[in-house]
Formats: C-alpha cells, sequence, structure tokens
C-alpha cells in the first residue's frame, strides 16, 4: 500500500443524519455518523441488521441524501452537487459491486468491463485499454472475454461486475454485500480479487457486509449500531468480528 495515499480520503461523511419518514412514523437510520475511508484501503462496515450499514454506504456513494449533515468524495461535497453533476461524479469517480451482478445479458464479459467507459465516452485513450487490460488478468477472466452472463457461474459473473466496477479507475469502489449470492470458495475468491486490486493497483473498497469471514479480507472495520459509529477494528480476524458482533447480541454494543 502506498503510505502518502493512506492518510488520504477517498470518500466521508461527517455528522451524517438520515431520517425516513416522518413524526411518529420516522426512523433515524443514521444518527450524527463521522467516518472517513481512506484511499488505497479496503474497508468494511458492519453491525447488526438494522443498524444503518446500508444506509451509510448510500449516502457516502451518492445514491441517497442525508437529511442534514455532509458527504464528501475526495474533496467534493455531494450535497453542493446538482442532479446532472451528481450523475457525472458517480459515472467518472465511484464504481459499484452489489449483491446481484446486475450484468448486461446480451453484452459479452469483455463489453461488460468496458461498459463504463463507453458510457463515458472512451475517456483516458491508449491508457484505459491498457489499464483494462491489466485489470481482466487481475480477475482471471481472459479466457471468457467472448462469454455471455448466462455462460458463467455466479462467481465469474460477479468477477465480471468487480471488474466493470474498476474499469473506469474510479476513486472509491462501494460494494453492498458482494458475495451474499455466492457460495463460500466463489466469494472467498471475490474477495481475495477485491484485496488484490486495493493492494495491487491502489484502489480504495468500502464494503457493506454481515459475514465476519468477508470482513476479516479488509484492512479496517467500522461498526454501526442504531445509526451510529460505536467502533473501529485495524487488521480484523473472522473471530475478533465474531466476537465484536456477538457483543452486539448480548449487551446492544460492543464491549
Amino acid at each position: 500500500m502506498n503510505t502518502a495515499t493512506a492518510t488520504k480520503s477517498a470518500a466521508r461523511v461527517a455528522d451524517a443524519v438520515k431520517v425516513y419518514g416522518r413524526g411518529d412514523t420516522a426512523v433515524r437510520a443514521l444518527d450524527g455518523v463521522d467516518v472517513t475511508f481512506p484511499a488505497g484501503r479496503f474497508t468494511a462496515i458492519m453491525g447488526p441488521s438494522g443498524s444503518g450499514k446500508s444506509t451509510l454506504m448510500h449516502c457516502a456513494a451518492g445514491l441517497d441524501t442525508l437529511t442534514s449533515g455532509s458527504a464528501f468524495i475526495g474533496d467534493t461535497e455531494l450535497g453542493k452537487l446538482d442532479d446532472r453533476r451528481l450523475t457525472l461524479l458517480r459515472r467518472d469517480r465511484i464504481g459499484f459491486v452489489f449483491q446481484a451482478f446486475n450484468l448486461v445479458p446480451t453484452l459479452t464479459v469483455a463489453e461488460n468491463i468496458t461498459l463504463p467507459l463507453d458510457l463515458a465516452g472512451g475517456r483516458n485513450g491508449r491508457s484505459a485499454g491498457e489499464w483494462t487490460d491489466a485489470l481482466i488478468d487481475v480477475v482471471g477472466l481472459r479466457d471468457r472475454l467472448h462469454h455471455r452472463p448466462a455462460e458463467l457461474s455466479g462467481g465469474q459473473q460477479q468477477r465480471v461486475a468487480v471488474a466493470r466496477a474498476f474499469a473506469g479507475r474510479p476513486d472509491v469502489v462501494f460494494a453492498d454485500e458482494p458475495t451474499g449470492n455466492l457460495d463460500s470458495r466463489s466469494g472467498e475468491e471475490v474477495l481475495n480479487l477485491l484485496g488484490r486490486a486495493v493492494r495491487r493497483m491502489d484502489r480504495t473498497v468500502v464494503m457493506v457486509t454481515h459475514d465476519p469471514v468477508a470482513a476479516a479480507h479488509a484492512d479496517e472495520v467500522v461498526f454501526l449500531a442504531d445509526g451510529r459509529l460505536v467502533d473501529r477494528m485495524e487488521s480484523p480476524t473472522a473471530d475478533k468480528v465474531l466476537d465484536r458482533m456477538k457483543a452486539f447480541d448480548s449487551k446492544g454494543a460492543p464491549a
């Protein structure tokens, strides 16, 4: 990891509040969250069901808006962008990997991977081609480029989705339960792939997960409970994360 990059913020939220509904039915999904996702790092977001982890990711990525507080990609404050500029920012500076692979069934693997670049008008020319070529090797899909999604296993489809997310060299890739539809072996391959993208290609990943084994692939885990950031863990292991999650069940917050 590039130590100079590690101190830079890829994404962050400040005093983030998100309220759904009004009056007696209002739900405070985020309650004054301050968290920074460093560039060049793999960060996992965990917490009990309803803790606000997916809401945090959606607001940090500009897929949803905060009720109050601020969200930034780099130094750009998302709340100050109009719809057009926010759409362009998500296209050019953010990658997404979802539980459902969201591939275009009529396109080949190669076409699915380069789709963000094609939508952006083929930015970066030759350097984009070189980057995509290197990415294909990182995700191990060289022999599948002319196949369509229906001809691939679930794990292979998610590897295509990961490659597509990184194709435009985004500032940060947000992954929402990326192994949720995969068996343990395929899930492990995808998690190793995300880790390699961070460490070999100096990328940034923020992943929401409920799985301690998945979280153990990250450099750091941030824990939410009741819409608040309650703990952080560097160099996580599956056992340490599981112990921390058990504390939520027994006490409502980590010990």
